[in-house]
């Protein structure tokens, strides 16, 4: 009885066990990096220079981060964190503007060819960001828009809003349609039924739109680095990668984490405040309005 007792426990333990395991493993993944992106920051310039790499500061310096108020560029990265701003919260309020008006279109207002016209917006998907950048200089260019910040940021809504369109479509196609048709009922119009009833219930959709657009314009090096060359006009991953470089192509590690350590706050604090909102439900956000 005892043994039959002991095993029934092991059996029940084991898939337990297995899941934390595999929950630790996967924390740890994710952690590590982080970790050594903080360790390197905090090393002296000479210790984050060493190779191999020590697994931890032999002793704390908080040299990188003062040094990236006064790099040997002349650049100061705290001078540049409004252009990333400006740059990302431009990009995501018109991507969430024109994915929500879009994708309730597409998902409500149905017209003849609207799923060719979803379709052929999702295709872009498929067309490589570096394969465009040159029409993309020139049509800028044009517009008088090349070396400015609203330039970069049309760029990166261009590029956010299929996907926008898609997460948008989707969460107004799973409301259900009796929230709209009583809206209308009411005496609500499409605009109305659309900002009053359905958009607080797809908040999550929306959410998730304007997190993802914010984190690719606040981290995105490759178009910044192309539309701008005024100095001024930097953004944080191009600054970052300039006052880090040395001669011969060395790069300055402690003073790279230090800024990519800073960078990080913005996002970390941003998830944090919307996480309860990312991770709702649609339909349990719809019970609570």
């Amino acid at each position: 009885m005892a043994v039959t007792t002991r095993k029934a426990r092991r059996e029940r333990l084991m898939p337990r066990a297995a899941w934390w395991g595999t929950c630790t493993a996967v924390a740890v993944l994710f952690i590590y990096p982080l970790y050594v992106m903080l360790a390197q920051s905090l090393k002296a310039p000479k210790e984050a220079a060493a190779i191999p790499p020590t697994a931890y500061p032999h002793a704390l310096s908080t040299q990188n981060y003062s040094d990236l108020s006064h790099s040997g560029e002349g650049l100061n990265v705290f001078d540049h964190i409004g252009n990333s701003v400006m740059v990302s919260v431009g990009a995501t309020v018109a991507t969430v503007v024109l994915s929500t008006l879009g994708g309730y279109a597409f998902a409500r207002l149905r017209f003849p060819g609207s799923n060719i016209v979803f379709f052929v917006t999702l295709a872009t998907f498929m067309i490589p960001f570096q394969a465009i950048i040159t029409p993309l200089y020139i049509v800028l260019k044009d517009l008088g828009l090349q070396n400015s910040l609203l330039g970069l940021a049309i760029v990166y809504t261009t590029f956010q809003l299929p996907f926008g369109l898609f997460l948008m479509r989707n969460s107004f196609a799973a409301l259900p349609a009796s929230l709209e048709e009583a809206a209308l009922m009411d005496g609500c119009n499409t605009l109305g039924a659309m900002l009053r009833v359905m958009l607080p219930v797809a908040i999550p959709g929306l959410i998730t739109t304007a997190l993802l657009t914010f984190f690719t314009a606040w981290n995105e090096f490759f178009a910044a680095l192309i539309l701008i060359s005024d100095q001024a006009k930097f953004t944080l991953p191009v600054t970052l990668t300039l006052i880090s470089s040395g001669v011969f192509g060395s790069v300055n590690w402690g003073l790279l984490e230090a800024g990519v350590a800073l960078t990080i706050i913005p996002c970390i604090v941003i998830y944090l405040l919307l996480q309860r909102y990312y991770v709702g439900g649609l339909l349990s956000g719809a019970v609570k309005q």
